[in-house]
C-alpha cells in the first residue's frame, strides 16, 4: 500500500500558489515511487485526510504575524479528532512571509506540539520579495518529504 503525503496549503496569491505548486512538483517527482500525494486547501481538508496520511506539509502566508485564518480553521477542525491518533506524524512547514515569519512559525509549532507531531526540518520561511530560489527550496521540501516517506525514514 502506498504511503500518503498530505499537502495542506493556503495559497490565495500568485506567490503562494507558486510555492505550493513547487512543493507539489517535488513531492510528485518521478524519482519517488510508492507515495500518493494529496493536496487540499485548508478549508477543504479535514480529520479524515489527516488520519489517512503518513506525513503532512503545511503551507501558509504570514498574515499579520500569524498563520492564515484558513490554516487556523483547519487546525481547529482536526485537533481533537486527530489528537490521540496522529502522534509522531512527520510534518514540514513553509511560510510566505512579508515580515520575518517568526509569529507564524511559533503559532504553528504550538499547535503541532500539542498534536505531538514531529517536524522533519526547520520551517522554510520565504521572506521578502518573490525569488526563484523560494520555488527551488519548496520543490526540495516536497521531494524530501516524499522520499523520506518512501524510504520509511519518516
Amino acid at each position: 500500500m502506498p504511503r500518503r503525503l498530505l499537502i495542506v496549503a493556503h495559497a490565495p496569491s500568485p506567490n503562494t500558489q507558486a510555492l505550493r505548486d513547487a512543493v507539489l512538483r517535488g513531492a510528485r517527482s518521478p524519482d519517488v515511487g510508492g507515495v500518493e500525494v494529496v493536496a487540499k486547501p485548508p478549508l477543504e481538508a479535514g480529520p479524515d485526510d489527516v488520519l489517512a496520511a503518513h506525513g503532512i506539509i503545511l503551507g501558509t502566508p504570514e498574515n499579520l504575524g500569524y498563520m492564515s485564518g484558513a490554516l487556523k480553521d483547519f487546525f481547529d477542525r482536526v485537533y481533537y479528532p486527530c489528537l490521540e491518533r496522529t502522534q509522531g506524524m512527520p510534518y514540514a512547514l513553509f511560510v510566505r512571509a512579508g515580515h520575518d515569519g517568526t509569529g507564524t512559525c511559533r503559532a504553528v509549532a504550538a499547535i503541532t506540539t500539542g498534536l505531538r507531531w514531529r517536524a522533519v526540518q526547520e520551517p522554510l520561511v520565504c521572506r521578502g520579495p518573490a525569488m526563484a530560489e523560494f520555488e527551488a527550496r519548496c520543490e526540495d521540501l516536497g521531494l524530501l518529504m516524499a522520499a523520506g516517506l518512501e524510504a520509511g525514514i519518516f
